[in-house]
């Protein structure tokens, strides 16, 4: 960006603090016709919005309200002197930091997919095209053949970014060898989990690049039909996802003859009702196809039988999102990043008690000690560090003893918690995590589809227990009770809901046993939460 240019946030985050308001008082006062105005996706740091960045210099504004700033702002440009009192105040030092690549929450992550979140008009696929947008579809289109792409996405190691990090190019390529004219790719864009945020800011900020990863996915597998599966509750993205396609048909990226080959390919939105079991690919299924979204045995899997029976590529937002990257600069780039078994960047919703909250990307294998502390600034207020939930509600609790845990599928599986989705919640010294695990399974047991007798009673029977624990109505019996049954339902469950749902019960017990202890034989809550009989 050679001229100075306004990039007014215009995520949920910022949109929910006054953002659109702030737009339209930088476009009433700004009379500079040299200077350019600008919509944007999400930044990433929606504690401090609304956000307003100046460019090419890069000042941060954070937590712009009303519209004397906005005025102060746009005197501050004539005088060429950052505005002092909008400016990012470091949690750690008290230091105001002018520039948004000096502050740590940006220049400690390793931002690929988030990269251009925050820097292009997400309705506007011109911004797209310059940053070299669909540069990646053509060239798989009209210069590779499917199996080259395919070779392509398995050479980088990327994993499925929706939680089970099943290997994209082996998946891709089982779908690839189906026989059939009629071949389905779906994006699973519902994204269920409490505090999770990532894939709806992908969404909003940066839609043509999902859709990029599908056409390239679409040509490897032999599909010539798409649906993004996404919640109705995210109308932001649904607009921005519409807007989008709409203009890649008016370009010629999607359709009849792409790049003037004999590929055709559409793609179309398709809204959950917000049932957090469709996450799960063939309940997802099911609801595309019109019946109750329940998930059922496999085989055969989606690749092999999906959508209306037909061969179905199924992959997460993240995931889709990552493929032009590996196709624009080669499978070794994008696997120089990340650890030997997990290839590529984690994006995580980074919540709770975190001076820093918000969306970030980092290489998988980042400790957690370097995602709390070094971005998220560590734990508001001054407060210690207790436990951090990762995976979202089916996730683990990992202690304070576990920061230089690295991030990658097989460490947090190890540690009894999952990738999941991306959701991070960040615990203080005052958490109880007995009351923490209530509410996750609280949540999984209210969520579950019913079709399954270990999921269905287990988990309710789970939170009948914990309940009593937290009320003073314990037993120390409860405590084993509580393992063989988490671990049943783990075993025996139909479908990834269920095999994951007790990981928050069985985490704090394995990590906070005298919690429970002081909970059933001295009815005494250590951080003061449970009301206790």
């Amino acid at each position: 960006m050679s001229k100075t240019t306004i990039l007014v946030c215009q995520g949920t985050g910022c949109l929910s603090g006054g953002a659109e308001k702030i737009f339209l008082f930088i476009e009433k006062y700004l009379k500079d016709k040299d200077i350019v105005l600008k919509k944007t996706g999400c930044h990433g740091f929606c504690q401090q919005g609304p956000l307003v960045v100046i460019e090419p210099e890069g000042v941060f504004y954070t937590k712009v309200q009303k519209e004397k700033d906005v005025k102060e702002i746009i005197s501050s440009l004539k005088k060429k002197k950052p505005l002092q009192r909008l400016l990012y105040k470091d949690p750690i030092t008290g230091e105001l930091i002018p520039f948004y690549r000096d502050i740590s929450f940006y220049n400690k992550q390793y931002r690929r997919i988030l990269y251009y979140c925050g820097k292009i008009d997400p309705e506007d696929i011109s911004d797209y095209i310059q940053v070299g947008g669909y540069k990646a579809a053509e060239k798989a289109l009209t210069k590779m053949k499917p199996k080259e792409i395919i070779l392509e996405v398995k050479r980088s190691g990327l994993r499925g970014l929706g939680g089970a990090g099943f290997p994209a190019g082996i998946k891709w390529e089982l779908c690839s060898l189906m026989r059939g004219d009629t071949k389905y790719v779906v994006c699973n864009a519902d994204e269920g989990d409490p505090g999770a945020f990532q894939d709806r800011s992908i969404m909003e900020g940066n839609p043509h690049l999902v859709i990029e990863g599908m056409i390239i996915a679409a040509k490897a597998v032999g599909a010539h039909k798409g649906y993004v599966y996404i919640r109705a509750e995210y109308p932001l993205a649904v607009k921005r996802l519409q807007i989008a396609i709409e203009q890649a048909k008016k370009e010629g990226f999607l359709g009849k003859r792409i790049f003037n080959t004999e590929f055709n390919f559409e793609i179309e939105i398709f809204q959950g009702a917000g049932a957090f079991v469709c996450g799960e690919e063939t309940a997802l299924i099911a609801s595309v196809e019109g019946k109750r979204g329940m998930p059922r045995p496999r085989p055969p899997f989606p690749v092999q039988k999906g959508l209306w029976g037909k061969p179905t590529l199924i992959n997460n937002v993240k995931t889709f999102a990552n493929v032009p990257l590996i196709i624009n600069n080669g499978a070794d780039e994008f696997a120089s990043v990340g650890t030997e078994k997990s290839k590529g960047t984690a994006v995580f919703s980074l919540t709770g008690k975190v001076s820093n909250c918000g969306l970030i990307e980092v290489p998988m294998g980042a400790t957690l000690r370097h995602i709390i502390f070094e971005i998220g600034g560590g734990v508001s207020e001054g407060r210690a560090f207790k436990a951090v939930q990762t995976g979202g509600p089916s996730g683990g609790c990992i202690p304070a003893e576990m920061l230089d845990l690295p991030v990658d599928f097989d460490s947090l599986t190890k540690a009894g918690s999952i990738m999941g989705s991306g959701g991070m919640v960040v615990m203080d010294e005052d958490t109880c995590m007995i009351d923490v695990a209530k509410y996750f399974v609280d949540f999984t047991q209210r969520e579950s589809c019913g079709q399954c007798i270990p999921c269905r009673i287990g988990m309710n029977q789970m939170f009948k227990i914990i309940d009593d624990i937290t009320r003073g109505r314990g037993k120390k019996e409860d405590i084993n009770t509580l393992v063989e049954l988490g671990e049943a339902i783990k075993k025996s469950s139909l479908c990834g809901l269920g095999k994951t749902a007790p990981n928050p019960v069985l985490t704090t017990i394995r990590y906070f046993y005298d919690e429970y202890l002081a909970h059933i034989e001295k009815k005494h809550c250590p951080a003061g939460v449970c009301s206790l009989i």
